[in-house]
């Protein structure tokens, strides 16, 4: 959380935004950002457990459906 500055303006308390600004800067260069190759491949696990977990998903789905539909029929 940002720190309050203890000078008081017109009954407010005023927070530092040059030092927010310069904290930012220091945790943007912390990240490690990942490159090309394992965004791509990262990407596809994504993609590919999506579509498996949609399939997954609509066979459950057919198959609850065709229960239904024999309980209801008789």
């Amino acid at each position: 959380m940002g720190e309050a500055n203890t000078d008081v303006k017109g009954g407010k308390t005023k927070t530092p935004k040059k030092g927010f600004i310069k904290g930012l800067k220091a945790e943007f260069k912390k990240i490690i950002w990942p490159d090309k190759q394992s965004t791509a491949r990262e990407t596809t696990a994504v993609i590919i457990v999506s579509v498996i977990l949609g399939i997954v998903i609509k066979v459950f789905d057919l198959i609850i459906q065709f229960g239904l539909d024999k309980l209801i029929a008789h």
